[in-house]
């Protein structure tokens, strides 16, 4: 997702992906392939990839969901899978390999990738390892963090001759989010998503133009702005404000969702007695948004979808 584009703009383009699916067919790939790097710097990929080594495990998703032949993927700090794609890499046997960045080199040989992928930023990013990895395959970089998954998704496609896959996806992910918003009811009023973590923590707060608020909204909700002079920290907010414990109890929201939780992992929230007076505790519409939900490729991105369609169906209509 492109951050400098308005929230209108990004609701807009996102709705208009839902009414109006991209085609899954189109033009073969040709070969050689050029991916242009986040830096402008370029990389020939000579031949359709057939051994792709992930070194991102966020990335891992994304190539996973196109069908990319992904022989081997980077893993989180405890040296697992994300939960929403885990059984899949099991299933097609990708090889688990160094926790997020802590690249080894000699296992990158030892598995003879003919195209790696890498993350310009986040904890599983090994830029600073580019240069050596790129003496072994050709070796490309994708910003996940200011691209939307669906973009991501492309991006991987194209570098691994699957555009087809790719659109594919995207255009199933939009039909299944109109499909959702037409079977569910709203709740009124504002909504937020909040990474709950309790006193002496930062409470990080969705904007509306992050991925996740983007999401919401396209299902019909009304998402509520947190202030940006909450966030601390030296960066610019982007799809989360890392706000202070305090800040959250001027939310107006009359539903929050948690990041990261499932439906039993509300009751912290709800008898936190700081909080009592929070519209949406008064009303018990706390809801947990998944336990895969922080961060957002195809699976856990339908994951949230199936959750939600099943929490605010509408009821069934009586003569």
């Amino acid at each position: 997702m492109n951050r400098r584009l308005s929230f209108a703009a990004l609701t807009g383009l996102l709705l208009a992906a839902v009414t109006h699916p991209a085609s899954a067919v189109t033009p073969p790939a040709t070969w050689p392939v050029v991916h242009r790097n986040p830096d402008g710097s370029q990389v020939t990929i000579p031949a359709k990839p057939r051994r792709i080594l992930s070194a991102s495990v966020t990335l891992t998703g994304s190539l996973l969901a196109i069908d990319a032949p992904v022989v081997a993927s980077s893993t989180n700090s405890n040296k697992r899978f994300f939960d929403q794609w885990a059984a899949v890499a099991e299933d097609r046997k990708v090889q688990r390999m160094w926790a997020l960045n802590a690249v080894d080199l000699e296992a990158v040989y030892l598995i003879k990738p003919d195209l790696i992928v890498v993350s310009s930023s986040g904890a599983d990013s090994a830029l600073e390892s580019v240069r050596a990895l790129s003496q072994i395959a050709p070796t490309i970089v994708v910003d996940y963090a200011a691209n939307s998954w669906q973009e991501v998704t492309r991006q991987l496609g194209r570098a691994a001759g699957l555009s087809d896959r790719a659109e594919q996806r995207v255009a199933e992910f939009a039909q299944k989010t109109r499909s959702v918003a037409q079977t569910i009811r709203v709740p009124d009023g504002l909504t937020s998503i909040v990474a709950y973590n309790g006193p002496g923590m930062l409470n990080p707060v969705a904007m509306p133009q992050g991925s996740h608020g983007v999401l919401l909204a396209a299902l019909g909700f009304r998402m509520e702005a947190p202030d940006p002079r909450w966030h601390s920290g030296l960066d610019t907010p982007d799809d989360f404000v890392k706000a202070q414990y305090e800040h959250l109890s001027t939310l107006k929201a009359r539903t929050v969702f948690l990041l990261r939780q499932d439906e039993n992992d509300v009751n912290a929230l709800l008898r936190d007695r700081v909080l009592a007076r929070l519209p949406a505790v008064q009303l018990k519409q706390v809801y947990g948004l998944g336990k895969n939900s922080f961060r957002i490729d195809y699976f856990s991105a339908n994951e949230i979808l199936d959750s939600i369609r099943r929490r605010f169906a509408k009821a069934p209509t009586t003569r």
